[in-house]
Protein backbone atom coordinates (compact mmCIF):
# COMPACT_ATOMS: atom_id res chain seq x y z
CA UNK A 1 0.00 0.00 0.00
CA UNK A 2 1.46 3.32 -1.11
CA UNK A 3 1.30 6.04 1.45
CA UNK A 4 1.49 9.68 0.52
CA UNK A 5 4.23 11.16 2.66
CA UNK A 6 4.05 14.62 1.06
CA UNK A 7 3.73 17.49 3.45
CA UNK A 8 0.94 19.94 2.50
CA UNK A 9 3.13 22.79 3.76
CA UNK A 10 5.99 21.91 1.34
CA UNK A 11 4.38 23.86 -1.52
CA UNK A 12 4.18 27.50 -0.54
CA UNK A 13 2.20 28.23 -3.69
CA UNK A 14 -0.86 26.24 -2.60
CA UNK A 15 -3.63 27.79 -0.58
CA UNK A 16 -3.16 26.82 3.05
CA UNK A 17 -5.81 26.13 5.64
CA UNK A 18 -5.26 27.43 9.15
CA UNK A 19 -6.20 25.66 12.37
CA UNK A 20 -9.71 27.18 12.26
CA UNK A 21 -10.40 25.78 8.81
CA UNK A 22 -10.12 29.15 7.00
CA UNK A 23 -8.28 29.31 3.69
CA UNK A 24 -5.30 31.61 3.75
CA UNK A 25 -3.84 33.14 0.55
CA UNK A 26 -0.88 31.35 -1.04
CA UNK A 27 2.57 32.87 -0.78
CA UNK A 28 2.36 33.85 -4.48
CA UNK A 29 -0.99 35.57 -3.97
CA UNK A 30 0.34 37.50 -0.97
CA UNK A 31 3.33 38.56 -3.08
CA UNK A 32 1.05 39.72 -5.92
CA UNK A 33 -1.14 41.66 -3.47
CA UNK A 34 1.94 43.29 -1.97
CA UNK A 35 3.18 44.35 -5.44
CA UNK A 36 -0.28 45.75 -6.30
CA UNK A 37 -0.26 47.85 -3.13
CA UNK A 38 3.28 49.02 -3.89
CA UNK A 39 2.15 50.10 -7.39
CA UNK A 40 -0.83 51.87 -5.82
CA UNK A 41 1.50 53.70 -3.41
CA UNK A 42 3.76 54.78 -6.30
CA UNK A 43 0.83 56.50 -8.02
CA UNK A 44 -0.50 58.03 -4.79
CA UNK A 45 2.78 59.86 -4.15
CA UNK A 46 2.55 61.52 -7.60
CA UNK A 47 -0.96 62.85 -7.00
CA UNK A 48 -1.48 66.50 -5.98
CA UNK A 49 -2.46 67.20 -2.38
CA UNK A 50 -6.01 68.33 -3.26
CA UNK A 51 -6.70 64.97 -4.93
CA UNK A 52 -5.34 63.07 -1.92
CA UNK A 53 -7.53 64.94 0.59
CA UNK A 54 -10.59 63.63 -1.28
CA UNK A 55 -9.63 60.07 -0.28
CA UNK A 56 -10.67 58.83 3.13
CA UNK A 57 -7.33 57.64 4.50
CA UNK A 58 -5.68 57.35 7.91
CA UNK A 59 -3.63 60.35 9.00
CA UNK A 60 -0.55 58.13 9.32
CA UNK A 61 -0.77 57.27 5.60
CA UNK A 62 -1.27 60.91 4.64
CA UNK A 63 1.81 61.85 6.72
CA UNK A 64 3.82 59.01 5.13
CA UNK A 65 2.96 60.24 1.60
CA UNK A 66 3.93 63.82 2.53
CA UNK A 67 7.20 62.53 4.05
CA UNK A 68 7.94 60.62 0.82
CA UNK A 69 7.49 63.82 -1.21
CA UNK A 70 9.96 65.62 1.06
CA UNK A 71 12.54 62.80 0.97
CA UNK A 72 15.46 63.41 -1.41
CA UNK A 73 17.66 60.31 -1.26
CA UNK A 74 16.92 57.22 -3.34
CA UNK A 75 17.35 54.89 -0.34
CA UNK A 76 15.14 57.09 1.85
CA UNK A 77 12.41 57.08 -0.82
CA UNK A 78 12.68 53.29 -1.18
CA UNK A 79 12.24 52.75 2.57
CA UNK A 80 9.39 55.27 2.75
CA UNK A 81 7.62 53.54 -0.15
CA UNK A 82 7.87 50.21 1.67
CA UNK A 83 6.32 51.88 4.73
CA UNK A 84 3.49 53.30 2.58
CA UNK A 85 2.87 49.79 1.19
CA UNK A 86 2.75 48.42 4.74
CA UNK A 87 0.20 51.08 5.79
CA UNK A 88 -1.92 50.38 2.70
CA UNK A 89 -2.16 46.71 3.71
CA UNK A 90 -4.26 47.83 6.69
CA UNK A 91 -6.68 49.85 4.50
CA UNK A 92 -9.53 49.00 2.18
CA UNK A 93 -7.83 49.35 -1.24
CA UNK A 94 -11.01 50.13 -3.21
CA UNK A 95 -11.26 53.92 -2.54
CA UNK A 96 -7.56 54.25 -3.40
CA UNK A 97 -7.94 52.23 -6.61
CA UNK A 98 -10.93 54.35 -7.67
CA UNK A 99 -9.06 57.61 -6.95
CA UNK A 100 -5.99 56.41 -8.86
CA UNK A 101 -8.12 55.24 -11.83
CA UNK A 102 -9.84 58.65 -11.93
CA UNK A 103 -6.47 60.45 -11.70
CA UNK A 104 -5.01 58.34 -14.55
CA UNK A 105 -8.10 58.95 -16.68
CA UNK A 106 -7.66 62.69 -16.17
CA UNK A 107 -4.04 62.41 -17.31
CA UNK A 108 -5.05 60.42 -20.39
CA UNK A 109 -7.73 63.01 -21.25
CA UNK A 110 -5.20 65.83 -20.86
CA UNK A 111 -2.72 64.06 -23.14
CA UNK A 112 -5.42 63.54 -25.80
CA UNK A 113 -6.48 67.20 -25.56
CA UNK A 114 -2.88 68.35 -26.01
CA UNK A 115 -2.39 66.11 -29.07
CA UNK A 116 -5.67 67.35 -30.54
CA UNK A 117 -4.69 71.00 -29.92
CA UNK A 118 -1.27 70.43 -31.55
CA UNK A 119 -2.92 68.78 -34.58
CA UNK A 120 -5.35 71.68 -35.04
CA UNK A 121 -2.60 74.28 -34.63
CA UNK A 122 -0.47 72.60 -37.32
CA UNK A 123 -3.46 72.42 -39.70
CA UNK A 124 -4.45 76.06 -39.09
CA UNK A 125 -0.91 77.27 -39.77
CA UNK A 126 -0.28 75.17 -42.90
CA UNK A 127 -3.72 74.83 -44.53
CA UNK A 128 -5.93 77.77 -45.59
CA UNK A 129 -9.04 75.55 -45.50
CA UNK A 130 -8.44 74.54 -41.87
CA UNK A 131 -10.11 77.68 -40.49
CA UNK A 132 -13.33 76.83 -42.39
CA UNK A 133 -13.28 73.32 -40.89
CA UNK A 134 -12.57 74.78 -37.43
CA UNK A 135 -15.50 77.23 -37.60
CA UNK A 136 -17.83 74.41 -38.74
CA UNK A 137 -16.87 72.46 -35.61
CA UNK A 138 -16.63 75.48 -33.26
CA UNK A 139 -19.21 77.99 -34.55
CA UNK A 140 -18.86 80.24 -31.47
CA UNK A 141 -15.21 81.02 -32.27
CA UNK A 142 -14.07 84.60 -32.73
CA UNK A 143 -13.05 84.31 -36.40
CA UNK A 144 -11.32 87.71 -36.54
CA UNK A 145 -9.20 86.84 -33.51
CA UNK A 146 -8.35 83.44 -34.98
CA UNK A 147 -7.26 85.00 -38.29
CA UNK A 148 -4.92 87.33 -36.37
CA UNK A 149 -3.53 84.42 -34.31
CA UNK A 150 -2.96 82.31 -37.44
CA UNK A 151 -1.28 85.26 -39.19
CA UNK A 152 1.10 85.78 -36.23
CA UNK A 153 1.91 82.06 -36.04
CA UNK A 154 2.67 81.99 -39.79
CA UNK A 155 4.93 85.04 -39.45
CA UNK A 156 6.75 83.25 -36.63
CA UNK A 157 7.12 80.11 -38.76
CA UNK A 158 8.47 82.12 -41.73
CA UNK A 159 11.07 84.01 -39.68
CA UNK A 160 14.67 82.86 -39.43
CA UNK A 161 15.13 80.42 -36.49
CA UNK A 162 17.08 82.96 -34.41
CA UNK A 163 14.37 85.61 -34.96
CA UNK A 164 11.43 83.43 -33.91
CA UNK A 165 9.81 84.35 -30.61
CA UNK A 166 7.46 81.37 -30.56
CA UNK A 167 4.74 83.60 -29.17
CA UNK A 168 2.51 83.32 -32.27
CA UNK A 169 2.57 79.53 -32.01
CA UNK A 170 1.92 79.60 -28.25
CA UNK A 171 -1.00 82.06 -28.48
CA UNK A 172 -2.71 80.04 -31.23
CA UNK A 173 -2.14 76.81 -29.30
CA UNK A 174 -3.67 78.30 -26.12
CA UNK A 175 -6.74 79.56 -27.99
CA UNK A 176 -7.29 76.15 -29.65
CA UNK A 177 -6.69 74.27 -26.39
CA UNK A 178 -9.19 76.42 -24.46
CA UNK A 179 -11.85 75.93 -27.17
CA UNK A 180 -11.32 72.15 -27.07
CA UNK A 181 -11.52 72.10 -23.27
CA UNK A 182 -14.71 74.21 -23.28
CA UNK A 183 -16.32 71.82 -25.77
CA UNK A 184 -15.23 68.78 -23.74
CA UNK A 185 -16.69 70.33 -20.56
CA UNK A 186 -19.97 71.14 -22.31
CA UNK A 187 -20.21 67.53 -23.52
CA UNK A 188 -19.50 66.16 -20.03
CA UNK A 189 -22.07 68.52 -18.46
CA UNK A 190 -24.68 67.41 -21.00
CA UNK A 191 -24.19 63.68 -20.27
CA UNK A 192 -26.09 63.46 -16.92
CA UNK A 193 -29.00 65.39 -18.45
CA UNK A 194 -29.03 62.91 -21.33
CA UNK A 195 -29.14 59.98 -18.87
CA UNK A 196 -32.05 61.59 -17.01
CA UNK A 197 -34.02 61.97 -20.23
CA UNK A 198 -33.37 58.32 -21.10
CA UNK A 199 -34.67 57.23 -17.70
CA UNK A 200 -38.03 58.95 -18.17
Amino acid sequence: MNQDHSNPHDDDDLDGVDENGYHRPSKSQRKRDSHDLQDLGEVLVTMPKDRLTDIDMPESLQDAIEAFKRTKSFEGKRRQMQYIGKLLRGCDPEPFQEAVASFKLGHARNALSLHEAERWRAELVHDDQALTRWVAQFPDSDVQKMRALIRNARKDAAAAPEARSGRGFRDLFQYVKQALEAQEKAERDAQPAQHNEDDE
